[in-house]
């Protein structure tokens, strides 16, 4: 059997948004971002390996199982350029891919991405991998939610569903345990995350219980980073429209020049 990595695609345009949902969630989670954006561009989002239609990709997991597979698949799209765009997971994908293959990434756009720092709500994540019924469900998106905002009763039947599919809820327990060990996350270095030259803004939200907004301190000096008030960890949910904005400001930024070498050059 040949696995393959689920994209939903919708609009068109010279440009692709690549989207990458975060733990536990599927493609269908950015439908109100890809709303306002789908009408000037080309959107893939993305199942991620151990997720919804691509449960079955082999060795579904890591982060870096994940950079490698989407990024093969976009070679077989023969996309060449794209705008990428990742959640709390898969933020921590998007940022490895962009670390692979620069030259692919036009601009990347991270929201409250995993990696940035060692602390992680473990409890909470092991506890929405393990929540099958959807009152459970429900509860987890709201513990993860800004103190003003309310699960979408789309997302949350959605997720259900996804979650009915055999073998999923396993391998969500699966994932979490290994990703929230000690109850604290592998980090992406500083110095690696420094070397990217296309634009780059971190968002994160006030009241995030998953991953604290501090991880988006002492961040290279020309990331831009955006705090939003208020909100939690499942910000495509809480503020679609503020990030659809935020993704298309992103893209139209300029990449940073290529400093020259000082040393060599004095040399």
């Amino acid at each position: 059997m040949i696995s393959s990595l689920h994209a939903a695609e919708q609009g068109a345009g010279s440009k692709t948004i690549v989207l990458l949902h975060g733990f536990g969630g599927c493609s269908d989670v950015w439908r109100d971002v890809i709303a306002p954006l789908s009408a000037a561009a080309r959107t893939l989002a993305y199942d991620l390996p151990g997720h919804g239609l691509s449960l079955d990709f082999p060795e579904a997991g890591p982060a870096k199982v994940a950079a490698r597979a989407v990024l093969a698949d976009l070679a077989t799209r023969a996309v060449k350029r794209i705008h990428l765009v990742g959640h709390s997971m898969g933020g921590a994908v998007a940022a490895l891919m962009a670390m692979a293959a620069p030259e692919k990434v036009a601009s990347l756009t991270l929201l409250a991405p995993g990696g940035f720092g060692p602390e992680i709500n473990g409890p909470l994540l092991r506890r929405y991998a393990g929540a099958r019924d959807l009152a459970e469900i429900r509860a987890c998106l709201g513990a993860m939610s800004g103190p003003a905002s309310a699960p979408s009763p789309h997302i949350a039947e959605m997720l259900f569903q996804m979650r009915q599919r055999p073998g999923q809820s396993e391998k969500l327990v699966e994932i979490a345990a290994v990703m929230t060990r000690d109850d604290r996350q592998g980090v992406i270095p500083r110095e690696q995350l420094d070397r990217l030259t296309m634009p780059v803004m971190v968002v994160w939200g006030s009241d995030d219980a998953v991953l604290p907004f501090t991880h988006a301190d002492d961040l290279p000096a020309r990331f831009h980073v955006h705090h939003v008030l208020e909100a939690g960890h499942m910000l495509i949910e809480e503020a679609p429209d503020l990030i659809a904005s935020i993704i298309r400001r992103n893209m139209n930024r300029r990449a940073r020049p290529v400093r020259p070498n000082l040393a060599a050059a004095a040399s």
